[in-house]
């Protein structure tokens, strides 16, 4: 009896060192700065998960309502940012629901290391997708759209897009996983966390795909075939990050840098061609190879993470 209790003593300290962690990025256990209630995490996340739903579906509407024309360029992009924070405000009203304050979504900045991460990784990536593209003259590069883009006076543009970008990403990563991750985390382990988050993520976004114009060029099977696998990987690589670093700030980084340089400027550098636009961009097959070899190297590296209560000592 006296070993079953010390046991559990154990495992609920653990519990509570890993949720201050997640939180705050630090490995102390303090008792004040727990944010997470005794409420069953099974609610708060189909809760979050309904209103995020439901809110996300008046945009979806919207969006398939409004002809893909020039003029309606403006409202589309409004509606889709409307779209992008229904999951940040489906986590404030879930928080203020079940636990009466907005604590635990991850607001420290954490280490500087894993910032650096968020922001280099995804420029990384995008450089190798379309370096390789360059290369192989899959889609040659665009001197004419270098010569505009990498100059001093764009730096204000480049930095003024990127802040946006955060902006819009910020409104799903603080649902995603400021919110869902964290809360998914105390009663589901790493994997089991990571590949529900990422599939309600994914399965988030096939209105878009379906109704909408978020879509490749080629068939709409096509898109999902390859966006399925390569949102699945980053949803597990921005789980991985949002633990080790206890940041919500690591994954809007990470969402923003990409959305700008994958979306808007290294596309200003590639020539338009057929096999290019199969290959590049979030709907092209190189996204869903290289996010799906990505996800399974951080996986490789979980037990870097610190204990999950769902995982026991």
């Amino acid at each position: 009896m006296e070993l079953k209790g010390e046991m559990k003593l154990k495992q609920e300290r653990i519990k509570k060192g890993w949720m201050n962690y997640l939180l705050t990025g630090k490995g102390k256990i303090n008792e004040n700065k727990l944010s997470s209630p005794a409420t069953d995490p099974k609610k708060t996340v189909i809760t979050f998960v309904v209103l995020t739903f439901a809110l996300s579906s008046i945009f979806w509407y919207l969006i398939s309502q409004t002809p893909l024309v020039a003029d309606n360029t403006t409202i589309i992009l409004l509606y889709t940012i409307g779209s992008m924070w229904c999951p940040a405000i489906a986590a404030v009203i879930t928080r203020l629901y079940y636990q009466r304050n907005l604590k635990g979504f991850g607001v420290g900045m954490g280490k500087p290391i894993w910032v650096l991460v968020g922001i280099l990784l995804p420029i990384a990536a995008g450089l190798l997708m379309f370096g390789l593209a360059w290369i192989s003259g899959l889609a040659p590069f665009n001197t004419d759209g270098a010569a505009n883009i990498l100059t001093i006076s764009f730096i204000p543009s480049l930095l003024v897009a990127i802040g946006f970008n955060c902006f819009f990403a910020a409104g799903e990563e603080f649902g995603w996983r400021g919110f869902l991750v964290p809360e998914l985390a105390r009663f589901q382990t790493f994997t089991s966390l990571a590949l529900i988050s990422a599939a309600i993520w994914t399965i988030w976004h096939f209105p878009l795909i379906i109704f909408g114009s978020y879509h490749g060029t080629g068939s709409l099977i096509f898109s999902l075939a390859v966006f399925i696998p390569s949102v699945m990987g980053a949803g597990l690589i921005l789980a991985w990050l949002r633990i080790i670093s206890g940041s919500v700030w690591v994954a809007v980084l990470f969402h923003g840098f990409w959305n700008y340089f994958i979306q808007q400027f290294y596309p200003v550098l590639t020539k338009t061609t057929d096999a290019g636009e199969m290959m590049l961009g979030e709907f092209g097959w190189f996204v869903a190879l290289m996010y799906v070899i990505l996800a399974l190297i951080f996986w490789h590296y979980r037990n870097k993470l610190p204990p999950l209560p769902a995982e026991g000592v």
